[in-house]
């Protein structure tokens, strides 16, 4: 891998690149991350089972605070099942020609045993409880994304599974202080992923203290994102997307299966 092709990939990606070292650009596997894209097109081919828990034992791989693995993986391979969480999903109607879901799973619950276990109290009842578990089934979801990639797949994560909480905990028999993250389509993609734009790396990457975004900023990044595209630029759509309500019951749901939030 030429040090020209990884960073051609970051300046299409960033619009600028750092410089990239020499042994960096000859990682095919970072030319992989530079390059990927959200699949959301698949072809009919089943995912086998014993892939996704191959994945999924890979996924767990990943570092957990404290040691304490408060995250698990869900497969949805029930097709009724199945069936019923794509159709709470069914806003995004490319959902239902994904193979194959997951869903990440934030558990704080298996320490509550552990502590009841060994007759010790649980005085960290409070934010930092959920916090730790989510962000534990964040790291993950990104550690399988990355596995089923490198092993020809496609991946979605998929937020608006938190759309319906009570649902969900429903159809998949959650427990309280176990609740769901993001689900994840996944399947073999019918077509190259396209490569989204990010934000300047000049402004997302900060060396020693943090400096702010600037309108122009944005602005400029507005332009290089819509180049060949139709539609409203990108800060007008997540304005016009975070200027409605969304998930105003979240709070109210995690009080409901344990969670303390203060």
């Amino acid at each position: 891998m030429s040090e020209t092709a990884l960073s051609a990939a970051l300046i299409r990606r960033f619009g600028e690149t750092p410089k990239v070292p020499e042994g960096l650009a000859k990682i095919p596997a970072l030319n992989a991350l530079a390059t990927r894209g959200s699949c959301r097109s698949f072809t009919g081919q089943t995912v086998e089972p014993d892939v996704l828990e191959t994945l999924s034992a890979l996924a767990l791989c990943a570092p957990s605070k404290s040691d304490l693995q408060q995250r698990d993986i869900l497969i949805v391979t029930d097709p009724k099942l199945l069936a019923a969480l794509k159709s709470l999903l069914d806003a995004q109607a490319w959902i239902a020609e994904a193979p194959a879901m997951v869903v990440f799973l934030a558990n704080n619950r298996r320490q509550r045993q552990v502590q009841m276990m060994h007759d010790q109290p649980f005085p960290n009842d409070h934010l930092d409880a959920f916090f730790n578990a989510s962000v534990d089934a964040g790291i993950a979801l990104a550690f399988f994304m990355a596995a089923a990639e490198a092993a020809g797949l496609g991946c979605c994560p998929i937020s608006t599974i938190r759309n319906h909480l009570p649902q969900v905990k429903d159809l998949l028999a959650l427990p309280d202080h176990v609740f769901p993250v993001a689900g994840m389509a996944v399947g073999y993609p019918s077509a190259a992923p396209g490569v989204s734009a990010r934000l300047p790396l000049s402004k997302t990457v900060h060396r020693d203290r943090f400096s702010d975004i600037t309108e122009a900023d944005i602005k400029s990044y507005d332009t290089r994102r819509l180049d060949g595209q139709d539609g409203p630029v990108w800060s007008e759509a997540k304005a016009k997307m975070y200027a409605a309500p969304q998930r105003t019951d979240f709070a109210a749901f995690l009080r409901g299966i344990g969670f303390t939030l203060e």
